[in-house]
């Protein structure tokens, strides 16, 4: 990255901070392009010079999220030519190392995450779970014998229940502390450890 792509880049993180802070005042509908170049300290010519407009903006900011979320599942997950050879025992689709980190996200950026999963088309959210699908679940549910017929079943029924349940969450006001969210939702994905296989393959 030379320095003009550095200061590009580190302008847009800027605005992508102010739309999180802002967003944790006021609903996104009301929040002005004046209002985020100045809690971004840029102007409007520069605003226009990386966004259309504030969906845009709220676009990018997502799309950071949702990298630094995968890189945490990159550095933590077993990579897919060790899941053949890998113990069945050491295999899980969620753990606690990258599912934390994201769940401190979610609480701190309430508002943020609701706008995320209220707009999916906007946020491309299918293309995300596509990315986790395919580095994550796939080899390990390769690893299990599922069928691969049946593999976008199993991934539907996990990653949708996985939302449900961190959107109740949301939704309640993180009533329960984030170790003991994450030791329920880890004990619901369990399954596959203690059965070995998720679904029957008949």
């Amino acid at each position: 990255m030379n320095k003009n792509e550095s200061k590009y880049y580190n302008t847009a993180l800027l605005m992508d901070e102010a739309l999180i802070q802002l967003l944790e005042k006021k609903e996104f509908e009301y929040i002005s392009i004046k209002e985020i170049c100045e809690k971004a300290g840029v102007n409007r010519s520069t605003f226009y010079l990386h966004y259309d407009n504030t969906d845009d903006l709220l676009k990018e900011t997502v799309e950071t999220i949702n990298k630094r979320f995968f890189e945490g599942f990159e550095k933590e997950r077993i990579p897919k030519a060790d899941v053949k050879s890998a113990d069945k025992n050491n295999l899980f689709l969620i753990t606690p190392v990258y599912l934390k980190p994201y769940l401190v996200f979610i609480r701190d950026n309430k508002k943020l995450y609701k706008l995320i999963h209220s707009k999916p088309d906007l946020f491309q959210s299918e293309k995300a779970f596509n990315i986790m699908y395919t580095e994550l679940f796939q080899p390990i549910l390769d690893k299990f014998e599922v069928k691969k017929e049946n593999q976008p079943y199993v991934f539907e029924y996990y990653s949708k229940g996985l939302i449900a349940m961190i959107m109740k969450w949301v939704d309640l006001d993180f009533e329960k502390p984030i170790d003991e969210l994450i030791d329920i939702i880890t004990d619901t994905f369990s399954v596959y450890k203690k059965n070995e296989k998720p679904i029957s393959n008949k």
